[in-house]
């Protein structure tokens, strides 16, 4: 009997095809080979749903795919991660979204996109039964959806509260990306339970510089608990006027793909577990940093048990104060 998925992972969903890591970009005309050019299925939403799944979590996925072949191998690597795949939608207008992503020894990725079907996903397209029967919905890749309009998904996390399920919300905000006052998301956030932007994307949310202010404007607005990661300078969360912070851990980076998501996973499976905050924040950092160690978003994460033995072998501090 298969098991009825306790998350629904919604969101940007993208085939993501891997070169290098290279000691350096080739100059024009230049071949450089490689060992191999890795595709992997991509986007918030299949990174959170696999990483769930190797955490013990049953998931079901939901977001745009074109009709072709990437969105045919997306959905053979969902299948076999266990990830059910009924509530994709299909383009028969746009393909597949898909990302190269240049590795270079010594700088940050390098990305070249086609936007696809990830353009026409929308908060329509969640069906409510299927959301009804969920304990969390996350959505990842606001801002970078658009289709995906602020009000419709206010009324799909209202429902979502009047059926007890938590619903995480996580964004994406594209470069030169202009938003507008934050005041137009206070419907959205007052009925969203977890909000997890980085400190970038709280910046240009809030024109806050210092998260603590980032994290008072976005409670301000109603969201239930706000966490903030910071990269290598670690999390910052709030609650009603508690607050926590926490550094990272250090792992041999192999490729830094991914590891957001990884850490948003582990927020999720927090929530399922009901861990305290500062016990969260210890497991979502294990997590987070375990992408790290394998080329591509998904490779190296830790299983619960690896990630639960790793936390409590290393001591991570977590500072509580108020606001």
């Amino acid at each position: 009997m298969e098991r009825k998925p306790r998350v629904g992972c919604a969101g940007i969903i993208v085939e993501d095809t891997f070169c290098g890591p290279l000691a350096d970009l080739p100059h024009e005309g230049a071949l450089v080979s490689v060992d191999a050019l890795p595709t992997h299925s991509g986007g918030c939403a299949a990174n959170v749903a696999i990483d769930l799944v190797r955490q013990g979590v049953s998931v079901e996925i939901a977001g745009c795919v074109g009709d072709d072949a990437a969105a045919k191998g997306l959905e053979k690597c969902f299948e076999e991660n266990g990830i059910g795949h009924g509530q994709l939608v299909v383009s028969q207008m746009l393909p597949t979204s898909r990302t190269v992503v240049l590795l270079i020894n010594g700088q940050d990725r390098r990305y070249i996109h086609l936007f696809g079907a990830n353009a026409v996903f929308s908060a329509s397209d969640l069906d409510h039964a299927w959301v009804a029967s969920l304990d969390v919905l996350y959505i990842g890749g606001l801002f970078a959806l658009p289709a995906m309009k602020c009000d419709e998904l206010a009324e799909v996390f209202a429902y979502c509260r009047a059926e007890n399920v938590k619903t995480v919300l996580d964004v994406v905000i594209p470069h030169n990306t202009r938003i507008s006052s934050l005041k137009e998301y206070e419907s959205l956030l007052a009925v969203t339970d977890y909000f997890l932007p980085n400190e970038d994307e709280a910046c240009a949310l809030t024109n806050c510089r210092r998260p603590e202010d980032q994290l008072e404007a976005l409670l301000a607005l109603g969201a239930g608990t706000v966490v903030i990661t910071q990269g290598e300078k670690g999390a910052v969360a709030a609650r009603g006027r508690d607050c926590w912070k926490c550094g990272s851990y250090s792992m041999d980076c192999v490729d830094p793909s991914g590891a957001g998501d990884a850490f948003t996973s582990g927020v999720i499976s927090g929530v399922l577990r009901e861990r305290d905050m500062p016990s969260l924040l210890r497991y979502a950092s294990a997590v987070g940093a375990s992408a790290t160690r394998r080329v591509g978003t998904t490779g190296g994460i830790f299983s619960a048990e690896e990630a639960d033995r790793f936390v409590q072998a290393h001591p991570l501090h977590v500072e509580h104060s108020t606001l």
